[in-house]
């Protein structure tokens, strides 16, 4: 693995654990909140650390690395990300069927709910949710896990070890059905494609279609939207 990968992850890793120290330290030195003083850091900690990240990666932003160099074209890229949304959310769809119906497994998501929260409190976290996330995320966990590994074994297995980090990295394993589920999805959008952008796109729709309906519909309308998933993937699965 390139020494910059090494140095991208390193960079993730102390944005993620950076709250620990420097969020008490702005809640003594500023008058915000503790609460707040928390959230303010997140968004400058995303935006700090795509800004190095980008910075460590400029060799690839010029030179493809990838195994051929058959990337797919503007047109392509669009036509990609349009078709991946909808495979993403198949995939989704599957999984969160199985976890809940045949295996038992409490749908809700903590780390979503919690992100919900932050986003309702203090609304420029939004830019965190929907654009710095899948664009760190897509970097670290499709270019540099998925891609280092899938030079080394093949396919399933790549793309399985970097889902299963990904839940990890969440703090929900009970969830690494779903995470797989449009990791498998990202990750054959960027072996298809050659290019990280798809599934940086992909990512961010489903993320902002997220954010969009949760702080647009209340709990009631919620349960019932999800019950009607429930039902289609039931209807679905049956057919």
């Amino acid at each position: 693995m390139a020494r910059r990968y090494w140095y991208v992850i390193l960079t993730y890793m102390i944005m993620q654990f950076s709250g620990l120290l420097f969020a008490p330290l702005l809640y003594v030195l500023t008058p915000l909140a503790l609460y707040d003083a928390s959230i303010y850091w997140s968004v400058f900690r995303f935006i700090a650390g795509l800004a190095v990240v980008l910075w460590l990666m400029r060799p690839d932003m010029q030179q493809n690395t990838f195994r051929n160099n058959n990337q797919a074209s503007l047109g392509q890229v669009v036509g990609w990300a349009a078709a991946g949304l909808v495979m993403a959310y198949i995939a989704n769809s599957i999984a969160s069927y199985i976890e809940t119906d045949l295996l038992g497994i409490n749908p809700n998501s903590e780390n979503t709910q919690m992100i919900m929260d932050i986003t309702r409190s203090a609304p420029i976290f939004v830019i965190v949710t929907t654009i710095i996330a899948p664009i760190l995320e897509e970097i670290i966990f499709r270019k540099i896990i998925f891609g280092e590994l899938y030079k080394r074994v093949n396919f399933f297995i790549a793309a399985a070890a970097s889902a299963l980090i990904f839940s990890i990295i969440h703090g929900e394993p009970q969830h690494t059905l779903v995470y797989a589920s449009m990791g498998f999805v990202f990750a054959f959008l960027y072996v298809k494609t050659k290019r990280i952008i798809v599934p940086i796109l992909v990512h961010m729709a489903m993320n902002t279609i997220a954010v969009l309906i949760q702080l647009t519909l209340d709990p009631e309308d919620l349960e019932k939207m999800q019950q009607q998933l429930d039902q289609m993937n039931t209807a679905l699965l049956l057919f």
